[in-house]
C-alpha cells in the first residue's frame, strides 16, 4: 500500500538562452499517469462510507526512532520488526484464547477486524457491535498484560538479538464510531485519534478513555481497583477528557507530570 515503482529515464538538455546543460527525468505518459490515489490501495475512495462501532487500540514502540538511527539499521530493523510483529499478534491471540484444540478455539472476546502498521506501532480495531461490557474489559486486561510482557519477556530476549531495541511498548484505547475509507481497507474516526493521544500521555504506558469502558460493572473488582479515573487535557480533543490509568503508574510519575491528572 502506497508504493509505486516507475520506469524512469534521463536525458540531458540545453537550457533555452544559455549554454548550460542539465539532466532531466523522463517518464512515458502511461507511467506518469500511474501516480494517482489508486497507489494507496484503498479501492474506490468515492464509495459511500459505512459506520462501525469500534474499539481502537494503538500500540507504540517508545524509542523506535532512535533505534532506527543506529549504525546500519537495515541489518537490525527488519529482524526486530519481524520478531516483534510475530510476537504481538501471537500475544493478542493468546490473551483472548480461553481454550481450544486444532479444530476450534473458544475466545474471551473477538479478535480485531483491522490491523494497520503505523511505522513505529500498530493500530488494531475491534468490532464492538455485538460485544458486551465483560468482553470489552477482557480486551483491556489482555492489552495491559501485553505491555507488561513486552518489558519482562520480549525485551530481555530481543536485546540479545539487536542493539538498543525499544524498551517500552505503550498502548492507548478508545471507543467510538469509525468510518470506512474506500472499500474498507482503512478507517478513520475520533476514537482512533483519541487512542493515539492516550498512548503517548505523559510517561504512562497504558491509558484508556472512560467513554464506553464501564470497568466498575464489568471488570473483576480486584482488577478494576488497580485503575483510577482522572481528567486530562488532550491536544485536539479537549481539556477535560476522562481516562482510566493504572494507579501504580500514576504514583510513579514525577510531581510535574502528576499535575496533568486531575480528580473528577
Amino acid at each position: 500500500m502506497g508504493k509505486i515503482t516507475l520506469e524512469e529515464q534521463f536525458k540531458t538538455v540545453t537550457l533555452e538562452g544559455s549554454d548550460k546543460r542539465v539532466r532531466l527525468l523522463t517518464l512515458a505518459s502511461e507511467q506518469f499517469d500511474r501516480f494517482n490515489p489508486d497507489v494507496l490501495g484503498l479501492g474506490e475512495i468515492s464509495l459511500r462510507s459505512t459506520q462501525q462501532e469500534a474499539l481502537a487500540a494503538i500500540f507504540d514502540l517508545s524509542g523506535f526512532t532512535n533505534f532506527c538511527g543506529q549504525v546500519d539499521p537495515h541489518l537490525a530493523v527488519p529482524e526486530y520488526l519481524s520478531r516483534f510483529l510475530d510476537w504481538l499478534f501471537s500475544e493478542i491471540k493468546k490473551g483472548l484464547l480461553k481454550e481450544g484444540d486444532e479444530n476450534e478455539k473458544t475466545l474471551w472476546a473477538s479478535l480485531p477486524f483491522l490491523a494497520k502498521f503505523l511505522g513505529d506501532g500498530v493500530l488494531f480495531l475491534w468490532d464492538t457491535s455485538n460485544m458486551g461490557g465483560a468482553e470489552i474489559c477482557n480486551v483491556v486486561t489482555s492489552l495491559w498484560e501485553i505491555c507488561g510482557n513486552y518489558v519482562h519477556e520480549f525485551y530481555p530476549t530481543i536485546r540479545k538479538v539487536v542493539a538498543q531495541p525499544p524498551r517500552i511498548l505503550r498502548c492507548g484505547l478508545a471507543r467510538g464510531t469509525v468510518f470506512s475509507v474506500g472499500n474498507g481497507e482503512d478507517y478513520v474516526g475520533p476514537c482512533i485519534n483519541i487512542a493515539a493521544r492516550l498512548q503517548k500521555l505523559s510517561a504512562l504506558t497504558f491509558c484508556f478513555s472512560r467513554r464506553g469502558f464501564d470497568i466498575e460493572q464489568h471488570m473483576p473488582e480486584e482488577t478494576a481497583a488497580k485503575y483510577v479515573l482522572k481528567y486530562v487535557p488532550l491536544r485536539g480533543i479537549g481539556d477535560n477528557e476522562l481516562v482510566w490509568v493504572r494507579a501504580e503508574e500514576l504514583n510513579g510519575l514525577q510531581d510535574e507530570e502528576k499535575a496533568l491528572f486531575r480528580n473528577p
